[in-house]
């Protein structure tokens, strides 16, 4: 059974997972201005394969995992089948609403944990977990939101998806002796079925658009790739090693907050008053979480399956 409660490097992970997500999503909608996302993703992957890869061999780490052998082909679910799914039903519904169903995979993980790993889930983490949800609908609040029944429910499958890999993963990964070696297995389990992906179009299709490689395109999807694939998953595996899956999943309601601050940085986008009273509940909802799960007796020692990659 997992702690009930969390070191603060923990929690220092689980922000930084949020905030590559985050910045890792406005990076990639301009990588999607010149690249196909069927395109875009295996890219993503091929450089986040890359970027684990050196940080691993700089650590004389070897590449291969030595966990279960199902832990590695849940990257086949996430972020593989996950995103197929998720990307076939923005075709048909709106951004807003893709991030408001999005926000319903803490609950989900919330529900599974307690069911499939036996995690006590309190009345105070399911309450805050819902004050965090109702912030997010004031965030991404647009009257104009809307979307076919049918993209609505692959999207749902999208956020089924993440959620039984954060539960199956949250199961497994104690097994492995490193976090950065389950990140590695995975991603390549899911550049090949993005690869299967890619063919399967191509070849259908007989044409992918947008495709035109510009330099900053190709820039940014390296960038994202590392940022949304490399550092995030790394950050937040290694938090979920050791904290309740339940409370990890908990981080997913800043990636939208994180996102929205980039855009506003980089691409002048503002805020009305009510969704900066959205944000306000989502960090105080947030922070109440982890507030009543830190452990006061001090910070632990660094490890390499909870600390940032570092050289040795």
């Amino acid at each position: 059974m997992p702690s009930r409660t969390i070191d603060r490097s923990d929690s220092i992970a689980l922000i930084l997972a949020a905030a590559c997500w985050g910045v890792g999503t406005v990076v990639s909608k301009r990588a999607l201005d010149d690249i196909a996302p069927v395109v875009l993703l295996p890219l993503q992957l091929a450089v986040s394969l890359v970027v684990l890869s050196v940080l691993l061999r700089r650590q004389d780490v070897p590449l291969r995992a030595d966990g279960p052998p199902l832990l590695a082909r849940l990257g086949i679910l996430n972020p593989g089948i996950a995103y197929a799914l998720t990307l076939l039903g923005l075709t048909t519904i709106s951004a807003s609403l893709s991030v408001l169903i999005g926000a319903l995979e803490p609950i989900m993980i919330l529900v599974l944990a307690g069911v499939f790993l036996h995690e006590r889930i309190t009345a105070a983490l399911a309450a805050l977990s819902f004050v965090a949800l109702g912030g997010l609908v004031l965030v991404v609040n647009d009257p104009s939101t809307g979307g076919q029944a049918i993209g609505v429910a692959l999207a749902l499958a999208g956020v089924a998806c993440c959620a039984v890999y954060t539960v199956a993963t949250r199961r497994w990964l104690p097994e492995a002796r490193e976090t950065g070696q389950v990140v590695l297995a995975q991603q390549a389990y899911a550049l090949g079925f993005a690869g299967l992906v890619l063919i399967g179009v191509v070849v259908l299709a007989g044409t992918i658009s947008p495709m035109s490689l510009t330099p900053t395109g190709l820039l940014a999807a390296a960038v994202s790739g590392a940022l949304y694939y490399a550092g995030a998953y790394w950050f937040y595996l290694a938090a979920l090693r050791n904290v309740p899956a339940s409370v990890a999943s908990v981080s997913f309601y800043l990636i939208p907050i994180v996102g929205i601050a980039a855009s506003a940085a980089f691409l002048g986008e503002r805020l009305a008053p009510i969704q900066w009273i959205g944000v306000g509940l989502v960090l105080v909802a947030v922070a109440a979480i982890y507030s009543l799960r830190i452990r006061e007796t001090g910070a632990p020692e660094a490890s390499m399956s909870t600390a940032v990659p570092t050289d040795r």
